[in-house]
């Protein structure tokens, strides 16, 4: 079985890759490769943890290059299943099956997003896709897809990878000139319109009033950056709201957190989300995606409102709710899943 990925994806898409590669090295009797792009942060992490790699040169998109490779890899090791884990990934997989003799291996898709699919696009084309979650499930047949080619498998986490990743402490207060004991509501994702930081700057000004103390803490970079930090600024929040960029030690900066506050328009669901229950932080996100599949409606709001947003804030400080992660969301729950679906595929 090959895992095929372009490795410059999102955070979670990458941890998946990982963290199914080594389930499955650790369990079934599944031979594996990661496929993925020689230079990206996916090979880097997989050079890391030792596990079987086939690196390629990849850009974004069909990369002829990466299309090669993929095809030299499957004539000569004639793997039953390609297991592609975004968009990008499956166009190459689709074109290298094309390119390669009979029998073909059979084409795995996983669906992480909640975006719209266009009917007759390369999603119709995979012999079975995945979805992240029940939520994304809808998506798919809303679009057409039939319903006995798709199965629910949720993402998984390591707790114990987690807690260990967690130390030693980040030192978030101290990097950022805060009092040892402020309180933070912690948001990690891409700035990008789909996470919606700027809902989320709105309620930590509508906070402001009843939790003067409270910092919110946004990691990670994206293409709306300016934007967010212009809205912080007209709202006269720059000592409240800090932008902090890409940060390598999330699991130590959401241990260190007061909660973890999600404002996303749509998600298909977010490995934050996981991570927050597997190291005891409270969560406060939008109901929207997934993410309702995990949290109780008692940790959500509706999107796009800052007020709303900023309540359940604050509830959440004076009254945190603290959840376990539940057992379908673990790497191990994940490889068997995946397990059980290359068997029923091969």
């Amino acid at each position: 079985m090959v895992q095929v990925d372009t490795g410059r994806e999102w955070r979670g898409g990458q941890n998946q890759v990982r963290l199914l590669t080594r389930a499955l090295a650790d369990g079934p009797a599944v031979d594996v490769r990661i496929v993925t792009s020689a230079t990206g942060p996916l090979a880097v992490q997989a050079r890391a943890a030792r596990l079987p790699l086939a690196p390629v040169p990849w850009t974004m998109g069909p990369d002829p290059r990466a299309l090669w490779g993929l095809a030299r890899l499957v004539r000569r090791w004639r793997p039953h299943v390609l297991h592609t884990h975004d968009s990008h990934a499956l166009a190459l997989a689709l074109l290298a099956r094309r390119v390669t003799p009979r029998p073909w291996p059979r084409v795995l898709a996983y669906r992480l997003v909640d975006f719209p699919v266009r009917p007759g696009s390369n999603w119709f084309r995979a012999d079975h896709v995945a979805a992240v979650s029940e939520a994304v499930r809808g998506v798919l047949i809303a679009a057409g897809l039939p319903p006995s080619r798709i199965t629910t498998v949720p993402p998984g986490v390591d707790a114990e990878e987690l807690r260990a990743r967690a130390e030693p402490h980040y030192g978030v207060r101290a990097r950022l000139g805060l009092a040892p004991y402020a309180p933070i509501a912690l948001n990690v994702g891409a700035l990008v319109d789909q996470k919606d930081q700027l809902t989320l700057i709105r309620a930590a000004a509508a906070a402001r009033t009843t939790r003067p103390d409270l910092h919110w803490v946004i990691a990670g970079e994206g293409e709306q950056r300016g934007l967010l930090e212009a809205e912080r600024d007209r709202l006269g929040i720059g000592d409240r709201v800090h932008l902090v960029g890409h940060v390598d030690r999330v699991p130590a900066l959401i241990r260190e957190s007061d909660l973890v506050v999600l404002s996303s328009i749509g998600e298909g669901l977010p490995n934050v989300v996981l991570e927050a229950l597997a190291l005891d932080t409270p969560v406060v996100a939008t109901r929207v995606g997934g993410i309702p599949e995990v949290l109780p409606p008692t940790c959500l709001v509706p999107p796009r409102d800052p007020d709303a947003l900023a309540g359940a804030v604050t509830d959440a400080l004076a009254a945190p709710t603290r959840l376990p992660l539940p057992p379908r969301y673990t790497a191990v729950a994940l490889a068997r899943s995946f397990v059980a679906l290359y068997d029923a595929l091969a």
